[in-house]
């Protein structure tokens, strides 16, 4: 029996095998003789469908055909269709044991019947089911594809980032509307990204291997690719770390109520709340490993980062392949076109052969060998069976070709130390932000600074005295200030003491005051 996935839908992989076969007959009318006229008419269908005129009958889609054929040529001839009969086909009415695939339902319509004649013959209108309607959508998305269509998105970070942040000040605002459009944008939004990235690759394979056919297509578009794929990978090595940090500040913000607030503004009544909660749970560990890397894989941001390096590196290689080849004006294909040509025209069945292994290097079995590292340990009258074997390279065994060295190896980027780097730096900052709004609050005189104020103090301290700069006369003042605080020495004839744990600073000819943070953010002296 087909199982409930998470989301409370059913999965394409949880069908059983008549639910299945039932809709992949919904593509039916893709095999038949007259296929063209079929998608003609659901293309129309599809006409009066996007006005939001749900339930049509013959003699509408007759008149939407008219109004196509005005402008594609390929639009058969009504005269030469049997509407109702293609209508009844695709309803499933000629095909009894077959009634699920439906691609259309017919219904009968009597208030359409403006005489007695007219209600006793058939009122049918026709409308797409639902299933019926994603089958010919899909039909229609394959006829549409275009390989000039295929792109990276790298301008969606900066929406991405700006909307992680919107995320976490929703929740911390209890804003559940919010909350649920921004979550489902940035569903939407990875998801359009990944469709982008698969299709784009797919593309550039297909584009790659049919380049003996077609160098010309590959030659035209090289320094576009090669661009696309360079900006793109600047972008996401640019945005990665900031897209990180926003969705750590996002589960900070209370990861459990945001999806709990998600589920509530969800508005799908047929899905229970538990399940709705589940799908929003299920979307944000998605969205989630996209920019976080997990203990047994990279994030898919750094996936797609390495599979852009080797799709720039693979385009380099394949360009500079293309270009030898059109320089010597010998191609793979034309080496196998007058290769085809000499066995055909060879005498006999064994000189096409011979002539075949010689191409292709098919030859018989061949004995390796090789030099001991050590070659005075072996006696030189010890016989193959009874001397010591020695290691053989795979590509010498198989193809007689001495192993190459290989490319550079890739950088060891050390993503983990990095990572508990930023840790480290993060609570030593969170730490002196504490220590400096204490010390703001109570003062640094009359008690004892701990190791923690003290740092902020000296650490203040030493940019006011590295500012100071006398020209001519004597230091009036000096300042030296954080993102908290701002510490300012003023001079004074009694001067000044901070008693620490360490002991007691002296401060002589100058008193020291703690202000909150102004427009002053480094360090400054004031000369007279």
């Amino acid at each position: 029996m087909p199982q409930l996935d998470g989301s409370g839908t059913l999965g394409s992989f949880d069908l059983d095998g008549l639910v299945v076969g039932d809709r992949l007959r919904l593509f039916n009318f893709t095999q038949r003789d007259d296929w063209a006229s079929y998608l003609w008419v659901l293309r129309a269908m599809n006409q009066l469908r996007m006005v939001h005129q749900v339930q049509v009958h013959t003699s509408d889609v007759a008149a939407v055909l008219g109004e196509l054929a005005a402008n594609h040529a390929d639009v058969p001839a009504i005269a030469d269709l049997n509407l109702r009969a293609m209508l009844d086909v695709l309803s499933g009415d000629r095909d009894r044991e077959r009634e699920g695939a439906r691609v259309l339902c017919r219904v009968e319509d009597a208030a359409r019947a403006g005489s007695l004649a007219a209600y006793r013959n058939r009122q049918s209108v026709y409308q797409f089911t639902e299933i019926g309607y994603r089958a010919y959508m899909a039909v229609e998305d394959v006829l549409g594809a275009r390989v000039e269509d295929a792109n990276l998105s790298r301008l969606v970070f900066a929406d991405i980032l700006s909307d992680l942040k919107a995320l976490a000040a929703a929740n911390l605002s209890a804003d559940r509307e919010e909350i649920y459009r921004k979550l489902s944008r940035l569903d939407s939004v990875l998801d359009d990204m990944t469709r982008r990235a698969a299709r784009f690759y797919l593309t550039l394979n297909d584009v790659t291997r049919t380049t003996d056919i077609s160098p010309e297509t590959f030659l035209r578009h090289k320094h576009a690719l090669l661009a696309h794929m360079s900006d793109f990978s600047a972008e996401l090595e640019r945005y990665a770390p900031r897209l990180a940090d926003a969705v750590r500040l996002v589960e900070d913000s209370g990861i459990e109520t945001l999806l709990e607030r998600a589920a509530e503004a969800d508005e799908r009544p047929m899905m229970r709340p538990e399940a709705r909660r589940e799908d929003w749970r299920r979307r944000w560990v998605g969205l989630r490993q996209w920019f976080l890397a997990s203990e047994v894989a990279d994030s898919k941001a750094d996936q797609l980062q390495g599979a852009t390096r080797t799709a720039i590196s693979g385009v380099i290689a394949l360009l500079r392949q293309v270009t030898e080849s059109r320089r010597s004006g010998v191609s793979r294909t034309t080496q196998l076109r007058h290769l085809a040509a000499w066995v055909a025209g060879a005498p006999d069945e064994q000189a096409a052969n011979a002539l075949i292994a010689a191409a292709f290097d098919l030859r018989s079995a061949r004995h390796l060998g090789g030099a001991h590292d050590d070659g005075e340990q072996i006696s030189s009258r010890s016989t193959w069976w009874d001397a010591p074997g020695i290691e053989v390279s795979v590509s010498l065994f198989r193809h007689g070709k001495r192993p190459s060295p290989g490319g550079p190896q890739p950088i060891r980027t050390e993503r983990g130390a990095r990572a508990r780097l930023r840790e480290k730096q993060r609570a030593v900052r969170a730490a002196e932000r504490v220590a400096a709004e204490r010390l703001l609050e109570h003062g640094p005189h009359e008690r004892v600074l701990d190791e923690s104020e003290l740092r902020a103090v000296l650490k203040l301290l030493t940019r006011a005295l590295e500012a100071r700069t006398v020209v001519a006369g004597r230091l009036r003042s000096a300042t030296g200030a954080s993102d908290v605080m701002t510490l300012r020495l003023i001079p004074s004839q009694t001067g000044s003491r901070l008693r620490t744990v360490h002991g007691t600073l002296v401060l002589p000819g100058f008193t020291l005051e703690l202000s909150p943070a102004g427009p002053i953010r480094r360090g400054t002296a004031e000369v007279s």
